[in-house]
């Protein structure tokens, strides 16, 4: 088993939309979320459990939201994700809050993964 620096484990989910604020009605209203608007393009959600977050910077994708790993150290993920058999789709940039890179798995999922550094 690895040690607790090297697991990673899903800490955030995000969804690419359409209309911020339209996501905000409907999940505020069907289930209850709360939210936290940081600017015009991101608005971060609660369920009361998991925070997650709408995003208009990019298109809806359809099919699932973005799951997102949290690592202690971004660049061993990299290095560790890479050798194990996955394709870096968007190298590490810095957003309000940290650092992140994504990646697809071998069946082609994409996922990401941050770090608060």
């Amino acid at each position: 088993m690895a040690s607790d620096q090297t697991v990673l484990r899903i800490d955030y989910i995000e969804f690419n939309v359409a209309d911020i604020e339209a996501s905000k009605a409907f999940y505020g209203a069907a289930f209850g979320w709360s939210f936290k608007d940081y600017g015009p393009a991101y608005c971060e959600f609660s369920d009361g459990r998991l925070t997650g977050g709408f995003t208009a910077l990019d298109k809806p994708r359809p099919g699932g939201p973005l799951v997102i790993l949290y690592a202690s150290d971004l660049e061993a993920a990299l290095d560790a994700t890479g050798k194990a058999g996955g394709t870096i789709v968007k190298p590490i940039t810095a957003f309000p809050g940290g650092r992140r890179f994504h990646f697809t798995d071998p069946d082609g999922y994409e996922l990401a993964v941050w770090s608060k550094d």
